[in-house]
C-alpha cells in the first residue's frame, strides 16, 4: 500500500507544462481531469478483493473494460438492433406491399403523358421513377417508425469513442514513468509501461480486428447467400460488358482490413497498458458480434419461415 500511495504522488507531478503553448487555466483543468482519473484507477486496482495470484493493474484493466462496455457500449448496440428489426419487420413489408400499385401508377402517367422511346428507354424511366417515389415514402416511415438508417449505424459507433480515446489517455499517463505499471507483467508484456518486446498481442489485435469484418459472412441465411450470389453474377456480367462498377461494400472492407494491419503497427509503440486494453476491447466487441449477428441470423430465419406457415394456415382450417 505504501509503495502504491508514493508511486501514485510521484505519478501526479510527472510532466508539468514547459512555455506558454495553452493558456494556464487550461493546462490546470486538463491536468487536474486525467489526474482524477488516473488516481480514481490506481484506488481502484488497489480496493478491488482479487486474489493474490492476479497482477492487480492488469485485472483491473481488463475488469474495467468489461465493464464500461457493457454498461455503455452494450445498451446502444441493443438499441440499434431494435431499430433494424423494425425497418425489416414493419417498414420493408409496406414498401415491398406498395411497390405493384405504384408501379401500375407510374405507368399509367407514363401512357398518359404520352412518353416515347425504345423499350429499354421506358423501361429505365418507368424504374426511376418507381424508385423515387418508393424511396420518399421509405424515408418517410422511417422517420414514422424512428429507425432511421443513418443514426442507426452512426450511434454506437459515435458512442465508443470517447470511451475508447479517454481511457487510452488515461493508461497512457499511468504509463509515464514514475509509474506502479513498471512493476508488473503480463502475459509478454515485460512491463504494463512498456511496448510488447514480442509484438504477441498486438499481432493478436490485428487478427481480432480482422476475424470482426470478416465474421459477417459467417452468418447469412440462405436467402442472403443466394442473393449475394445474383448479385455478384449481374456485376461480372455488367464488368464483361465493359461496364464500370462501382461495390462501396468491397471497398470498406478492404480499408478495414489495412486498418486492422495498421493497428498492428500502431500498438507496438504503445504502452503495454494501452495494448492490452485494446485487445481486451477488441475481443469483446468481437464476442459482442458474434452474439449479435447469432440472434440476428434466429430471427431472419423466422422471418423466412414466416409466409410459409402463413399460407399454410387456410388450407389446414378448409380441411
Amino acid at each position: 500500500m505504501l509503495a502504491h500511495c508514493s508511486a501514485r504522488r510521484a505519478v501526479n507531478v510527472l510532466h508539468r507544462p514547459c512555455g506558454q503553448v495553452q493558456p494556464r487555466s487550461l493546462q490546470r483543468r486538463t491536468f487536474v481531469g486525467i489526474e482524477t482519473f488516473t488516481n480514481g484507477f490506481l484506488d481502484l486496482a488497489t480496493a478491488l478483493p482479487l486474489p493474490p495470484s492476479l497482477p492487480p493493474y492488469s485485472t483491473t484493466i481488463i475488469v474495467c473494460t468489461v465493464v464500461s462496455r457493457l454498461v455503455w457500449t452494450v445498451p446502444f448496440s441493443i438499441w440499434a438492433k431494435q431499430r433494424q428489426r423494425r425497418a425489416e419487420e414493419e417498414v420493408m413489408p409496406i414498401i415491398n406491399s406498395l411497390k405493384p400499385g405504384v408501379s401500375k401508377l407510374v405507368l399509367a402517367e407514363m401512357q398518359k403523358v404520352g412518353v416515347r422511346g425504345t423499350k429499354e428507354q421506358i423501361q429505365v424511366a418507368h424504374g426511376k421513377r418507381v424508385e423515387q417515389l418508393l424511396t420518399t415514402r421509405r424515408k418517410q416511415l422511417f422517420s414514422e417508425y424512428r429507425c432511421s438508417p443513418g443514426l442507426t449505424i452512426a450511434i454506437p459507433i459515435i458512442t465508443q469513442v470517447p470511451l475508447f480515446m479517454g481511457f487510452s489517455i488515461v493508461l497512457n499517463r499511468l504509463s509515464q514513468a514514475p509509474t506502479p505499471f513498471d512493476s508488473e507483467s503480463f502475459l509478454t508484456l515485460s512491463t504494463l509501461a512498456h511496448a510488447d518486446p514480442t509484438a504477441t498481442l498486438p499481432i493478436a489485435l490485428g487478427l481480432i480486428t480482422l476475424a470482426n469484418v470478416e465474421s459477417s459472412r459467417w452468418f447469412m441465411t440462405d436467402t442472403q447467400r443466394e442473393r449475394q450470389e445474383k448479385v455478384q453474377k449481374w456485376k461480372e456480367d455488367r464488368v464483361a460488358r465493359g461496364e464500370t462498377v462501382i461495390e462501396p461494400q468491397k471497398i470498406i472492407k478492404s480499408v478495414l482490413r489495412l486498418i486492422s494491419v495498421g493497428r498492428i503497427v500502431v500498438a507496438t509503440m504503445v504502452p503495454g497498458g494501452v495494448i492490452l486494453y485494446w485487445v481486451t476491447s477488441a475481443t469483446f466487441g468481437l464476442v459482442q458480434t458474434w452474439i449479435m449477428d447469432y440472434w440476428e441470423l434466429r430471427r431472419k430465419r423466422k422471418l423466412a419461415l414466416a409466409p410459409t406457415h402463413s399460407k399454410k394456415t387456410p388450407a389446414a382450417k378448409q380441411r
